[in-house]
């Protein structure tokens, strides 16, 4: 007998998490590593979600809360999703977990039965498709070509669907893309699910407010308001109020998935940290000027990342329109051998060239299911990103003058 679950043979540790513990394992040698493989902001949690936290300390709110979250938390999220969002939930169709990740999984083990499908557009975060496996169901992926702006399209949404489908999962902005999908494009979607009535919509928004130049934030609740209860909305406060590990994220949807997403939680994590719902109020409902500094800050970083890789030897890359990635296209890096005589045959070989030769920490795009590519985070200093970006056309510049001589 072992010791292990069989379900666990099908899952695999996180590429992103992979890449930083080698990149880790480097630095702890001794080696200058510059690590672009984390969805993590460098910038520190913003001052006074910082004083609410300590407040929420001072005034001894450390002890269990409700296990979907304080009131006043999901009040402000409430309010906040009808505000912005112009959808109205009751407090009871809302949960909080440990992070937006935790309510995805949450929500998909509340609601799969063996053998039910999941449509995860690819390329996709890398948890998707094992939370879904964990959860008892099948990941049914769907290629979403450059082309397309790496987006799911009506007829590939169509094709996909069968009698089994239960879920669409949608992520926009998209991680590892930052592909944004617009109004119309959800509408589009949206046409083809109401031919099918028994397939939910999960809208991963957690990228929400990093979106830049033209392209405008949509969610599948609004932009189609007669789904709105087959659709669960996720979201959370790590990434565009720099809290990543104060592990708040929130879902809204139909109260039944809801009180089924509580009773999962209520045995296993129970409430997410206390003083960490507190901090939450106010990154949600409380002053956000900072965000407009965050977002200048990403674009300035993105534009100097994409033309840089789109001069160095081999990398091609389009502009992100949200999220703070580049997925760059390394398909004429393939084939080439280095110093050491090692063909670089996948975009794994070559992220481990970069993280080796360059000492530059990226995730290869197989990962996220879309090779050849690598993603690279922008969610570094400008420093950082020009010395990464310096190393990484050298190292492909070394790539193309052996592959020449």
């Amino acid at each position: 007998m072992s010791l292990v679950s069989s379900r666990l043979k099908s899952i695999r540790p996180s590429e992103t998490k992979a890449m930083t513990a080698r990149a880790a394992a480097l630095k702890a040698q001794g080696h200058q590593v510059i690590t672009l493989s984390q969805g993590e902001p460098d910038f520190d949690t913003p001052l006074n979600i910082v004083e609410a936290g300590i407040q929420a300390i001072r005034h001894g709110r450390t002890r269990y809360t409700a296990v979907a979250g304080v009131a006043p938390l999901r009040e402000a999220i409430r309010d906040k999703l009808a505000r912005e969002n112009g959808l109205n939930y009751s407090i009871d169709q809302i949960t909080v977990g440990c992070g937006a990740k935790q309510v995805v999984f949450n929500a998909l083990f509340a609601s799969l039965e063996p053998g039910e499908e999941v449509i995860i557009p690819a390329p996709c975060w890398v948890s998707y498709p094992d939370m879904v496996r964990l959860a008892g169901g099948d990941p049914m992926i769907v290629n979403c070509p450059e082309a397309h702006g790496f987006k799911l399209t009506p007829e590939g949404l169509e094709k996909a669907i069968t009698s089994r489908t239960k879920w669409l999962m949608l992520n926009s902005p998209s991680n590892p893309t930052g592909a944004v999908y617009s109004e119309t494009e959800l509408a589009a979607l949206a046409d083809v699910l109401r031919r099918h009535p028994h397939v939910y919509i999960l809208s991963d928004d957690i990228y929400e407010k990093l979106v830049y130049g033209a392209a405008r934030f949509a969610t599948m609740a609004s932009a189609a308001p007669d789904l709105f209860n087959r659709t669960v909305t996720i979201n959370g406060v790590s990434k565009t109020n720099a809290m990543t590990g104060w592990r708040v994220g929130y879902g809204a949807g139909p109260i039944e998935l809801i009180k089924a997403i509580n009773v999962i939680q209520g045995q296993t994590t129970s409430h997410t940290s206390s003083i960490s719902q507190y901090a939450a109020i106010e990154a949600i409902a409380g002053d956000q000027g900072y965000v407009p500094e965050f977002k200048a800050e990403f674009e300035k970083r993105r534009n100097l990342v994409v033309e840089r890789l789109n001069a160095a030897p081999g990398l091609s890359c389009t502009v992100p329109d949200g999220a703070f990635y580049v997925f760059a296209n390394c398909a004429d890096v393939l084939g080439q051998k280095t110093e050491a005589d090692r063909v670089i045959a996948t975009d794994t070989d070559f992220a481990m060239y970069l993280l080796e030769e360059a000492g530059v920490a990226v995730v290869p795009g197989s990962g996220f299911l879309a090779s050849p590519y690598i993603r690279i985070s922008y969610a570094s200093s400008i420093n950082d990103l020009t010395t990464a970006c310096d190393r990484i056309t050298a190292a492909c510049t070394k790539l193309s003058q052996d592959k020449a001589a």
